[in-house]
């Protein structure tokens, strides 16, 4: 079976995994999901990632983070999607909870937050929201 949309797949195994307080998580691994992964690993929301070899494309393995038995990722949401792509220019990217969390965009330089975005002065495609 061919998955539509592998960022809000993977967007709700972890969503479904902080609700259900796993330690761990794993999914099908991609460049973007990893690419993904470092950006949430780096802004503190994931304690760590590993990519597993299999056969076939690999497995993610991302080490949720709890503090004081409480998630750090206390929402995700997909933003742009294969029905309705959203797209920021330079001077319009967006600010998730006034700077606490952070907008993860496709840009001409690779995935990366919004908080790069601003520095670089690039925009792109807003493809979730993680505070």
């Amino acid at each position: 079976m061919s998955v539509s949309d592998p960022i809000a797949d993977t967007l709700t195994i972890l969503r479904n995994a902080i609700g259900a307080r796993k330690e761990t998580v794993e999914f099908p691994a991609s460049k973007l999901l990893e690419r993904m992964m470092a950006i949430f690993k780096n802004d503190g929301y994931v304690e760590d990632f590993r990519l597993l070899k299999d056969n076939k494309q690999g497995i993610l393995k991302v080490y949720l983070k709890y503090e004081n038995n409480k998630p750090l990722i206390l929402g995700i949401k997909r933003i742009s999607r294969p029905g309705l792509r959203v797209y920021t220019q330079n001077d319009r990217i967006p600010r998730v909870l006034n700077g606490l969390g952070t907008a993860v965009i496709s840009s001409s330089k690779g995935l990366i937050s919004d908080r790069e975005a601003r520095k670089l002065k690039i925009g792109g495609e807003v493809l979730c929201y993680i505070w």
